[in-house]
């Protein structure tokens, strides 16, 4: 019985990895963020779950449903949001700021991505990289938007003391 679970589970993995990771791979329309109409039903299902985790402030099972809604559809960028204030909360901005990254590998100019990357950059001392993905946000926007104001207000306000006295790394592609 064990086997045949074992190799159900493997036809499962293969299978997921001949439909969805070829179309990421190759950069094609697919691989970049879809309206949650293009993404399978129950990861956006899950995504809601995990949000509203959140907001009752219950870490740990809003990443399992986060991470569940990525095994789901990986494409869905609203889980990898999910992770990145998940982690956020947690105070672990460099977690914060990757998963941004992967959002962002999806669909570079997804702003919401753009703007908490660049909060937790600046977090974690980054502020050069903060203002990299403000400037980006600005290119974005034809006129003003939220979230490059969310980002500018952040850049404004002074820098914590712990932050102010450390050096800053180089830039780096966000």
């Amino acid at each position: 019985m064990a086997s045949y679970r074992l190799i159900r589970s493997a036809a499962v993995w293969v299978w997921l990895a001949a439909h969805s990771l070829p179309a990421a791979a190759t950069g094609g329309p697919e691989a970049r963020g879809l309206a949650d109409s293009a993404l399978a039903p129950r990861s956006v299902e899950l995504v809601a779950s995990g949000n509203v985790l959140l907001a009752r402030k219950l870490w740990g099972e809003a990443i399992d449903r986060f991470e569940s809604a990525l095994a789901v559809d990986p494409r869905n960028i609203g889980a990898y949001i999910g992770l990145a204030r998940a982690a956020e909360a947690q105070g672990l901005p460099g977690k914060a700021a990757r998963f941004y990254r992967e959002a962002l590998e999806i669909d570079p100019s997804h702003r919401e991505a753009l703007a908490g990357q660049g909060i937790a950059f600046l977090k974690r001392g980054a502020r050069a990289r903060a203002e990299a993905n403000l400037e980006r946000l600005k290119a974005l926007c034809a006129g003003p938007c939220p979230e490059a104001q969310v980002l500018a207000t952040a850049l404004a306000a002074p820098a914590p003391p712990a932050l102010a006295a450390a050096p800053e790394a180089a830039p780096a592609k966000p």
